[in-house]
This record gives structure tokens, C-alpha cells and sequence, in this order.
């Protein structure tokens, strides 16, 4: 499995791609915020620019291990917890937690993204992806984030941009 370096994710057509030394490796469907793009503190929108992965919260944690202030409380999402806690936002499997790299944009002041708590996590899969439903984290199928997890490093370079689909999008997968 080739470890990736650079994770563009395009929040037009909620789709996450990875590129490694280049090369397009991977494109996986996401679901980022209701609220659309913005980087203000309680905005529940997605920020945008250039990010990095600061930390990876849940290595070894069971698939759907259900993540609360980056820990683990012991439980796996079912559908009967789901019917328990109908208005939770789940955080489920693993966590990247983003670190913005652009002062007064989306690092520092009211607009950081680590303070924001903005990570890349799982979901429950009855969630739809290729919508954007999210409080402003990126939600992925927990078997893509598993595959994912395994696949960035910290530091990984994350850039979140507006624009659909870029042209190199569309290449066949090496």
C-alpha cells in the first residue's frame, strides 16, 4: 500500500483524492459541512486552504468505535445506540485532526482550524456521503477512513479547496 502525501479535498464534489509523489492514488466520497465553506469559530462550515494532519486519534480501535472528545467511550455504533442518542453527532472509527497552515486564514485567532476541532473522521453508513451534511468535519465511510488512515502521515499536506473536480481527477488510478 503506497503512503500518501498530499490529500486535496474538493468540497464542489465532496470527494477526497490522494496523490502520492504526484501520482493520483486514491478518490474517496465525503460529506463536509450543511453550512457550506467558511473558517470562523462556531461557523459549522468547512475551511478552506492548506492544512496538515496534526494528530491521528483511534489506531487499533474497532471499526465504528464511537469517539467523544477524541477518546474512546467503550462503545461501537449500532443502529439501537443510533435510536438511543437520535441527535448525536457521530465521530466514529478514527480521527485526523487538521491543523490549518495559513495564518488569518485558517490558523490563528477566530479562524483555526485545530482549535475548531475540524477532523477527517467516520460516520454511520446509513449517513449519505457525496452530500454535505456535516457541523463542518469531513465524514467519510468508515472502511474508506480505515483504508485512508493506514494510507496518511502526520504532517500530511491536506488542501480543501471550492473548485469541482480538477482535471487530473478523472486519471486512471495507478
Amino acid at each position: 500500500m503506497v503512503t500518501l502525501d498530499f490529500l486535496h479535498l474538493s468540497l464542489a464534489d465532496q470527494c477526497l483524492y490522494g496523490f502520492a509523489n504526484g501520482q493520483f492514488q486514491l478518490r474517496l466520497s465525503v460529506s463536509t459541512a450543511r453550512n457550506g465553506a467558511g473558517e470562523c469559530n462556531g461557523s459549522g462550515c468547512t475551511p478552506r486552504g492548506l492544512h496538515q494532519v496534526r494528530a491521528k486519534i483511534g489506531e487499533g480501535l474497532p471499526s465504528a468505535a464511537v469517539l467523544r472528545g477524541r477518546r474512546w467511550t467503550g462503545e461501537v455504533w449500532s443502529a439501537e445506540l443510533h435510536a438511543q442518542f437520535p441527535g448525536r453527532d457521530w465521530i466514529l472509527t478514527r480521527i485526523l485532526w487538521l491543523s490549518g497552515c495559513e495564518p488569518g486564514r485558517n490558523r490563528l485567532g477566530n479562524v483555526d482550524t485545530f482549535r475548531r476541532y475540524i477532523y477527517i473522521h467516520g460516520t454511520p453508513d446509513s449517513e449519505p456521503m457525496g452530500v454535505a451534511l456535516s457541523h463542518g468535519c469531513v465524514r467519510m465511510r468508515n472502511s474508506d477512513l480505515l483504508e485512508l488512515f493506514a494510507r496518511v502521515p502526520l504532517h500530511c499536506a491536506v488542501q480543501i479547496d471550492e473548485a469541482a473536480c480538477p482535471v487530473w481527477a478523472t486519471a486512471t488510478l495507478y
